[in-house]
């Protein structure tokens, strides 16, 4: 298959971009932090990207979504990098509803999803408990009670887990850590009797949040999926959201390195447009290569997975590590060749490489899917 956008995908793109590039530019982040915003991002302007069909796209047209794929997820996650939208489409537009999709019963398909579609019901995944992200080291337990389970633990770097209205949550009923099996997911009411929140304002002023669970009731048609098998559902989430934010790098690493070509061709040093310094040249193209590449091997991973999830694992390592790789190194030359006033608070640059440090970490840094590439290969 070819790795460009079809002529529908390109229209999503621009549909997106005009909307993102007039309502939320770098600007928009700036003042939500600057005001402390008890949000960190716009209801109003979530709303109006729900009235345009964005919170549904993976949602099921009987569920009053568009049905589109992950290819039409990761266009619109690659203009949100652009400008640094803050904005719960990764959480609930992308993993809350193809978890709800891919896992969901019938009942709690009809009650989620169209509320997801409509932009109502804003949800957040939760699965980390310790400083880096490992999935399979799960420790959270869920015992049986009664008709349900008791959840006991604690989920770290919830993203919008403060604004969520569902979380869904890993819980270990079986196994041990390490384990893919004895993982089940849950769906779980933030407001639930036992269920602690609190936010964490990252480095990047995007949200996530600390989440205490002490012997919290689920009843058992809150499970998602079947009990004791949610490893498997887990890790295919979990590759969706690597999809999504690697196609996010590459909209950032792009943006980044056109304003600084841009910069190259004003900044005059010696008398002499910086941009026309071979070293600086040489640097630039490097980058460029880097940038290409790292779109080529997002959009090859977005496609595997939309053909054939089970199989996209290593086709997705490929592309959230390069994609990482890419947009660090974009935004350190970016800071570099602006000199002095890169490192400043007042100039844009510096929200772009806290950005790229966050997406970096989420579900898994280059060194995370590197080892997996190399465990799948039996090395």
């Amino acid at each position: 298959m070819a790795l460009v956008l079809t002529e529908e995908q390109s229209m999503l793109r621009d549909s997106a971009r005009g909307l993102i590039s007039d309502k939320a530019p770098v600007s928009h982040l700036r003042q939500l932090r600057d005001s402390k915003d008890a949000t960190g991002f716009s209801r109003d302007l979530w709303k109006s990207f729900a009235e345009m069909g964005f919170s549904g796209l993976l949602v099921p047209e009987e569920f009053g979504g568009s049905g589109l794929g992950c290819v039409e997820a990761g266009v619109v996650m690659e203009e949100i990098g652009r400008t640094l939208m803050p904005s719960p489409f990764l959480s609930t537009g992308v993993l809350a509803a193809s978890a709800l999709t891919r896992g969901g019963s019938a009942a709690q398909k009809a009650e989620y999803l169209p509320k997801v579609s409509a932009g109502s019901l804003l949800a957040a995944l939760a699965v980390d408990e310790g400083a880096k992200h490992r999935p399979l080291q799960t420790a959270m337990q869920a015992t049986r009670a009664g008709n349900g389970f008791r959840l006991k633990g604690a989920k770290a770097l919830v993203v919008d887990g403060h604004t969520a209205d569902l979380l869904i949550v890993a819980a270990r009923t079986g196994g041990s850590a390490g384990e893919a099996r004895g993982i089940t997911l849950f769906l779980v009411n933030p407001r639930a009797k036992g269920v602690a929140t609190e936010r964490t304002i990252m480095v990047d002023a995007h949200n996530a949040a600390r989440i205490e669970f002490d012997n919290v009731e689920i009843d058992a048609d809150h499970v998602l999926g079947e009990v004791d098998s949610g490893g498997g559902l887990l890790e295919n989430l979990l590759n969706i959201g690597r999809g999504a934010v690697a196609s996010e790098m590459v909209g950032l690493s792009e943006e980044v390195f056109g304003r600084t070509v841009t910069y190259l061709k004003e900044r005059k040093q010696f008398g002499k447009l910086i941009g026309e310094f071979q070293a600086l040249q040489h640097r630039a193209a490097e980058l460029y290569v880097d940038i290409e590449i790292s779109r080529a091997a997002v959009m090859k991973a977005l496609q595997a997975l939309d053909a054939d999830i089970e199989k996209a694992g290593s086709a997705v390592a490929v592309a959230k590590a390069k994609a990482g790789t890419t947009a660090t190194r974009a935004v350190q030359e970016g800071v570099q060749m602006h000199g002095g006033m890169g490192m400043t608070d007042q100039f844009d640059i510096g929200f772009f490489m806290k950005r790229a440090r966050v997406c970096e970490e989420l579900f898994g840094d280059a060194n995370f899917h590197a080892d997996q590439l190399a465990r799948a290969r039996s090395y």
